[in-house]
């Protein structure tokens, strides 16, 4: 069974926003004056947590626009934005300073999902009104959203605040930063109870909670920035093998948007916008604009004129393309380089590259800033990679291949199966499988990061001339961002342990 957030609708009770599925929630919550006096019943404890999911989704700090992309996709050899200035200059030419920091709404924002979760576990314990399988769903979905928030904010900051208790803002405002290595342990053990909890999956109108293989696969995230490659591979195989979760045949039927069923058996976890009610923003940032294409100017109203005949346009801002890098060396007989690096369009020669399968033409059913495309956050294909890679870096490449070789079989055609490769090969081999396969989707970054190559990936990298700066601009502290500077002066704690805000003064 898939899981989606599905048509989200946003409520909002006495400033605090709920939201969620049309069928997660039957009945309406009574009157809401503070948590202290909400969870009254098992509807009540879910429309918290819809809550949750509402920030995660619709904050632009968060899952909506390009929010938490700036930290995992920007400032990769793979993707830049195509212009000097806008959404990912200072990410794409490790130019962010405290000063410049643009990621206090994505700080503020993980922390409020971090202290949503706290109320809400606090709440549900030994409370009479909430049914004993109301407990378990509402402890499980929180544990696993909160450890979604302190997924994120590791990778992003290392070292930060931690509290599991519903502590007050004074109490908050005082915590120190917190060793990254004990927080993630602390959210394995969460998500690893929080599997026991849930189920593998829900009935239509349930669909769309986090369910026990969306955790599995969070914890299975978290063993992968560690490099526990023993419990990264048992998580992933047991995901494979245990999940009912499919590799689609077709590379470009997972990225399809219309006709609108966009759902196919890959997709383990995506939030699910809709247009005119729920719509999100980031596909404009991949959707060009007609004012800077095609490269010819004189082409530009005939261009128009014949999207316009066939109800497409190029209305986005265009801001996120491939780099010249990946543009020359993603391999031409790849059946999945048309969806992720194009260079034309209807025959027209492009100004820049472009990625398709993360934009939308569709100016009617998909207009510029209110599309309801969907933002697939993991996939089966990602853990099939994360198999292999656990596997070769504990034995070697010949247990690797079985995974590997099931993510190329759709890539290529006649099947160009890997083999004979030694361990370091294979290694090789097995990054740039991650960058053909999972381009665009939010995971380069960290793979560059956690693989210790990002300071030399990004030297050795060819970009647009907007930004080769970047070959000169990166050092070995960018591998985090700076806490927020005007955190500091809410909470002096946080320069306790690290003066140098992890290396930016």
């Amino acid at each position: 069974m898939k899981n989606y957030i599905l048509k989200i609708f946003l409520i909002v009770f006495a400033g605090i926003c709920f939201s969620g599925c049309q069928e997660f929630l039957e009945e309406e919550p009574r009157d809401l004056l503070s948590p202290n006096n909400f969870f009254n019943s098992d509807a009540e404890a879910k429309a918290y947590l819809n809550g949750v999911y509402s920030t995660y989704m619709f904050d632009e700090s968060l899952y909506n626009t390009v929010g938490l992309s700036r930290y995992y996709m920007f400032g990769t050899d793979l993707i830049n934005p195509n212009r000097y200035g806008g959404e990912g200059k200072d990410f794409s030419l490790y130019t962010i300073t405290e000063g410049n920091n643009p990621s206090r709404d994505t700080w503020q924002n993980l922390y409020r999902v971090i202290q949503d979760c706290n109320i809400i576990l606090d709440r549900i314990e030994d409370n009479e009104n909430i049914s004993e399988d109301g407990y378990k769903q509402t402890r499980g979905e929180a544990l696993f959203l909160r450890a979604l928030a302190y997924y994120h904010a590791t990778n992003i900051w290392k070292d930060v605040p931690f509290f599991t208790e519903n502590l007050t803002i004074e109490e908050i405002q005082v915590l120190g930063r917190h060793s990254k290595s004990d927080i993630q342990e602390a959210m394995i053990s969460d998500l690893q109870e929080a599997q026991t909890l849930l189920p593998d999956s829900y009935s239509d109108n349930e669909k769309g909670r986090a369910d026990k293989w969306v955790t599995a696969t969070l914890e299975a995230k978290f063993h992968m920035v560690r490099n526990d490659w023993q419990n990264m591979l048992d998580k992933s195989v047991e995901i494979i093998n245990q999940s009912s979760y499919q590799l689609s045949d077709d590379y470009g039927s997972i990225f399809n948007d219309f006709p609108a069923d966009e759902y196919n058996e890959e997709i383990i976890w995506q939030f699910d916008y809709v247009k005119d009610i729920a719509q999100q923003r980031r596909t404009d940032f991949f959707t060009p604009r007609i004012r800077d294409e095609p490269l010819n100017a004189d082409d530009r109203d005939a261009l128009s004129s014949e999207l316009a005949a066939i109800d497409e346009g190029f209305t986005g801002y265009g801001l996120a393309i491939p780099t010249p890098e990946i543009v020359n060396t993603f391999p031409m007989d790849d059946l999945r380089r048309p969806w992720n690096v194009t260079t034309t369009y209807l025959g027209y020669e492009l100004k820049w590259p472009y990625i398709p399968k993360l934009w939308n033409l569709h100016q009617i059913n998909s207009p510029r800033g209110n599309h309801g495309d969907n933002y697939i956050i993991w996939r089966l294909a990602d853990i099939y990679l994360m198999a292999a890679e656990a596997e070769n870096e504990l034995n070697g490449p010949s247990g690797a291949y079985q995974y590997i070789n099931r993510i190329r079989e759709r890539a290529y055609e006649p099947d160009q199966p890997l083999s004979g490769l030694d361990q370091s090969s294979f290694r090789e081999a097995l990054r740039n499988e991650r960058a053909w396969e999972l381009m665009g989707e939010d995971h380069r970054r960290i793979d560059l990061v956690r693989w210790g190559i990002l300071v030399e990936t990004i030297q050795n990298t060819e970009y647009n001339p907007s930004f080769i700066e970047a070959v000169n601009n990166v050092k070995p502290f960018n591998t985090f961002f700076p806490i927020p500077i005007q955190e500091f002066d809410l909470n002096a704690a946080l320069l306790d342990s690290d003066p140098t805000n992890n290396g930016y003064r």
